[in-house]
């Protein structure tokens, strides 16, 4: 399971997927779907253009990864979780195919999704790619629209090791004469993407040419950027068989949490002492949430930090403030990055604090530490947000 183990479970091969659709006879030919890709921000985007689907008054598929606190968050319709006995139920059924077949833990879950949808028939699914994107599980859709929110050095063991070779890998979701959303680019990058997309005959698009201002109940700074990318979509959809309308645009991007039930993303947790979480855990996510953290009001800052081995730390603890007390911790998982390791490259860095046995144990000590007026900043791992959580 990629999720906790890491490099010993992904594939890079799509043949287990196909196999694995024809088995369930084609369960996602039989609804419309969106399909987002990105280093960053593909999760938020997904959610938010959800939301503003189901505001608009479809029945919206949302596929997502990984999950926070429970596996059903992967799979949605209108903000509700896959029933535990569909998911029991699907994988009893097949479970012979499955073994047989030795299906990884994400090509399960991929069937899982598109069945539940074609049982449930939504009008659309917005489905999240998980890694990559040319050979994902999930690159088996026709999408009305393609999504890219942005291109960074992540999981380079997998993709690459230079932003254009992660680009071409993420480009690999451009269809033939579908339109793709570009929500952020780099120098190096625009020529790939007009590449493919010329390739494929796909119009393409570039978010950040809008400069229209959307609100969202999501409140990380780096929101702004994947609003324009909804914007651009909903846009699109809108030239085809889709209504959505401008108060509907509004609605769902004001009230994504409320009608997606979105986790971790500039979540506060509460006040006095203020506590905030993210699950940035990259050099593009960081440095935008550490600069935000820096524009908030506080007397003392309490950073609980925890990571995971395959991270480059070197590119991420430069990002961090050497004024913040620090909690450092080990996730519970098997790729959890041991909390001395941790402690010592971060002193490197000029980053002192103490070291925990556990993601609780240094919450716990940075509330009992922090004063009314002090701010806690949780994060470095998805996983540290989801023990927190």
């Amino acid at each position: 399971m990629y999720q906790r183990v890491g490099k010993a479970a992904y594939k890079a091969d799509l043949s287990n997927t196909i196999k694995l659709i024809e088995y369930l006879d084609a369960p996602h030919k039989s609804f419309k779907t969106i399909h987002v890709a990105g280093t960053n921000g593909k999760g938020s985007t997904s959610h938010m253009l959800a939301s503003v689907l189901q505001e608009a008054g479809y029945k919206v598929g949302l596929y997502t990864s990984p999950h926070l606190k429970d596996f059903r968050e992967r799979i949605k319709i209108n903000g509700q979780l896959i029933p535990k006995k569909y998911l029991t139920s699907f994988i009893k059924n097949h479970q012979s195919f499955f073994e047989e077949n030795q299906l990884s833990f994400f090509e399960m879950t991929v069937g899982l999704a598109f069945d539940y949808f074609r049982k449930e028939q939504v009008d659309i699914a917005v489905i999240e790619v998980g890694l990559g994107g040319r050979l994902d599980s999930t690159n088996v859709i026709s999408p009305e629209v393609s999504i890219v929110t942005n291109i960074g050095l992540d999981h380079t063991q997998f993709l690459g090791n230079t932003i254009p070779e992660i680009a071409k890998e993420k480009a690999g979701i451009i269809k033939p004469n579908t339109p793709v959303v570009i929500g952020e680019t780099l120098p190096e990058t625009t020529s790939i993407f007009e590449e493919i997309a010329r390739t494929h005959g796909s119009p393409i698009i570039f978010a950040e040419e809008n400069d229209a201002i959307y609100a969202t109940d999501l409140l990380g700074d780096y929101q702004k950027k994947n609003v324009k990318s909804v914007i651009e979509t909903i846009k699109l959809l809108n030239e085809g068989d889709w209504n959505v309308s401008n108060s509907d645009l509004k609605k769902g991007l004001n009230k994504t949490v409320e009608n997606t039930g979105l986790l971790g993303r500039w979540q506060v947790l509460r006040e006095q002492p203020k506590v905030i979480c993210d699950t940035a855990h990259n050099k593009e996510g960081l440095s935008i949430v550490m600069n935000q953290v820096r524009k908030e009001p506080y007397k003392a800052l309490h950073i609980v930090l925890g990571a995971v081995n395959d991270k480059n730390l070197d590119t991420i603890l430069p990002l961090f403030p050497e004024e913040a007390s620090y909690y450092f911790c080990c996730p519970n998982v098997v790729r959890g990055l041991p909390v001395i390791e941790l402690k010592e490259k971060a002193e490197a860095f000029n980053l002192h604090g103490f070291a925990y046995e556990s993601v609780k144990e240094a919450y716990t000590q940075a509330l009992k530490r922090a004063a009314k007026d002090d701010l806690i900043y949780v994060g470095g791992s998805t996983f540290v947000v989801a023990e927190i959580l």
